[in-house]
């Protein structure tokens, strides 16, 4: 059976034009340094971004920790919004990578009091007190929340006056500036460091970037070789990511268009809380105000050829992407208000 897969955008699979380009992709050894289609990536990624460098990695995650792992020293603290993905999604990496401490501001999807965050701010003048190594943002945030580029750029103001770097994990950058309707590069502007993913929304079936200064970059190589992540002929996959860049970064639009769609049907049908005007990109969340059999609700679903994952602290997440249209969004809408009304 073919799915209406809404569990995340990293399902998304290559398109025939991507799995064309990547088996006629010319390759060589990426650790010597000469595989040029994954050299071509990374140029044509650092040229997006207007960064001067840029680093292909296997995962958003090793993206994430990479940077961190680069920016700061072990002992270092991590200011970082509570809800990012960094923290509720990445397995404490930092702790056992980096050896770094994370300094959990509380935050509303994902943006936190500036005021606080000055205050928060430590540079190891007293001995009992760690420094400040970097300061983590996500946008958009994995509650499908944009942030404005005016937080962004007062939050960056504050980390510069301190001489303390930014990272962003810019997972679903291209996204946020499909909803901001400017190109990622103003997003970008706001961090010294940024992680984007080719495979969510993209239809790359791997991949990641990270991306800034040469400097920066040329210590990272080092660090994702400490990783593991060093790879070989990998231009393979490198291809799908320009491919990636070059058409499917430029209909992300769509997506949204479907999940406000997603959301306005499904506000419908009785019991269901969702909010059409937090859907900046691609995901719907939506709560249901009535005790439910959350097993029993995927497995109806799944019966129905539509997949989701459970609910998470209440919450349903539905994500639209390439493969999912207007009739799979009305299919799934049905399915639900069906499910329900029982």
């Amino acid at each position: 059976m073919k799915y209406i897969d809404l569990r995340s955008d990293t399902v998304t699979w290559p398109t025939e034009e991507m799995r064309k380009a990547m088996m006629d992709a010319e390759v060589g050894d990426d650790v010597y340094g000469d595989d040029p289609t994954v050299n071509r990536l990374e140029k044509m990624a650092a040229q997006i971004l207007n960064k001067e460098a840029a680093l292909f990695v296997p995962t958003g995650t090793m993206g994430n920790q990479l940077a961190i792992f680069t920016h700061i020293n072990r002992g270092d603290e991590v200011i970082i919004p509570e809800d990012n993905h960094i923290v509720v999604h990445e397995t404490g990496a930092v702790a056992i990578i980096s050896g770094g401490n994370l300094r959990c501001l509380p935050s509303e999807k994902g943006m936190v009091d500036l005021d606080r965050l000055r205050r928060t701010i430590r540079f190891g003048q007293d001995i009992h007190e760690p420094r400040t190594g970097v300061i983590c943002i996500e946008n958009a945030h994995s509650t499908g929340v944009v942030h404005p580029l005016s937080y962004m750029q007062e939050l960056y103001t504050i980390a510069k006056e301190n001489h303390i770097p930014v990272h962003l994990d810019g997972a679903r950058i291209f996204n946020a500036a499909s909803y901001l309707k400017v190109e990622a590069s103003e997003i970008a502007r706001y961090a010294d460091s940024v992680m984007f993913c080719l495979s969510k929304g993209l239809c790359a079936p791997i991949g990641s970037i990270l991306t800034g200064t040469k400097e920066f970059i040329d210590a990272a190589r080092r660090k994702r070789k400490i990783l593991g992540g060093g790879m070989r002929q990998v231009g393979i996959i490198a291809q799908a990511g320009i491919t990636a860049l070059e058409k499917m970064t430029k209909r992300l639009s769509e997506d949204r268009e479907n999940a406000l769609y997603l959301a306005e049907l499904i506000k419908t049908i009785p019991g269901v809380e969702v909010h059409p005007e937090d859907v900046h990109i691609n995901m719907v969340f939506m709560k249901i105000n009535k005790a439910i059999d959350s097993s029993g609700l995927t497995e109806a679903l799944k019966k129905e050829g539509i997949l989701i994952n459970p609910p998470e602290n209440g919450k349903l997440r539905l994500v639209t992407h390439y493969y999912i249209g207007r009739a799979e969004v009305e299919k799934v809408a049905e399915a639900l208000n069906t499910f329900l009304s029982n």
